[in-house]
């Protein structure tokens, strides 16, 4: 049987990963309103390459992750590293999640409703790498 929450992340870092993207092509406007901050905003509008070069990198990591989930899941071949991959995707996700909890309580003035929501968004796709992996780990611990 498919793992469910391991194709849950692999979409939603696939989706992460096309965002990002869109991101690149919808420019100033798009770094700005997707939490960019306001210097890759402008280096866009002065048409440096850096914005769109960052944002590539991260969605590539990002299309990478999902790799790592799908094929976790079994629906593609078996990736080198897979449980340490697995692992280390969830506990990134997971810890950029989870540290909104305590600049909550020890720098409340750094917090915005962007990084609210991101940060629990995000929470959400570690969970399901963090459970997918749980699930899958005697048959992810088998050799290939």
């Amino acid at each position: 049987m498919r793992n469910r929450w391991l194709i849950a992340g692999g979409l939603l870092s696939a989706a992460a990963a096309l965002l990002h993207l869109a991101v690149i092509v919808g420019g100033p406007d798009w770094y700005r309103f997707f939490g960019a901050g306001e210097a890759l905003a402008r280096a866009a509008e002065r048409g440096s390459w850096v914005p769109a070069l960052v944002t590539l990198g991260i969605a590539t990591v990002l299309a990478i992750w999902s790799a790592y989930a799908f094929s976790g899941a079994g629906l593609i071949p078996r990736l080198p590293l897979i449980r340490t991959g697995l692992v280390t995707i969830s506990a990134i996700y997971l810890a950029r999640g989870l540290i909104l909890f305590p600049t909550l309580a020890l720098k409340p003035q750094l917090i915005d409703a962007f990084t609210v929501w991101s940060s629990l968004i995000v929470l959400v796709y570690g969970l399901a790498y963090a459970v997918g992996t749980w699930k899958s780990w005697a048959l992810l611990s088998r050799k290939a």
